[in-house]
């Protein structure tokens, strides 16, 4: 046997090893592996596409910069940068939570976190919450 697949077959039964742990912990989930990509496929979705990709958001504010998924609360995105909306009624009716996010003003009470933006430049930079 030769060194390459001795290193071939360890990659390969960690791998399952992985695949099989991930499965035990997601019952409901089936995992596709191609080119190294791990998708999570649901069973119970009820939307047009198999396939869910975690898509993160970077927001910024006073220098601080965080990773979220995007449709996150925007009252826990708040929460980790810091920033303190004032809130009255907490059901969006009053607007006294309204924050600017990217230069949108969503209220942070029912509010969530936006997607990424397509501009490079803000990808890097982040959208900055005020």
């Amino acid at each position: 046997m030769s060194i390459f697949s001795l290193l071939s077959a360890i990659l390969l039964s960690a791998l399952v090893g992985s695949v099989s742990a991930f499965l035990l912990h997601h019952p409901s989930s089936s995992v596709i592996i191609s080119d190294a990509v791990l998708i999570r496929s649901t069973t119970g979705s009820s939307s047009s596409s198999s396939s869910s990709l975690l898509r993160m958001t970077v927001l910024t504010s006073k220098g601080k910069k965080i990773d979220l998924p995007e449709g996150t609360p925007l009252k826990t995105a708040c929460e980790k940068l810091g920033v303190k909306p004032k809130y009255s009624c907490k059901v969006g009716d009053c607007g006294s939570c309204t924050v600017s996010v990217g230069g949108s003003r969503i209220k942070a009470c029912v509010g969530k976190v936006p997607p990424m933006p397509r501009l490079k430049s803000l990808q890097e930079k982040g959208l900055e919450v005020k």
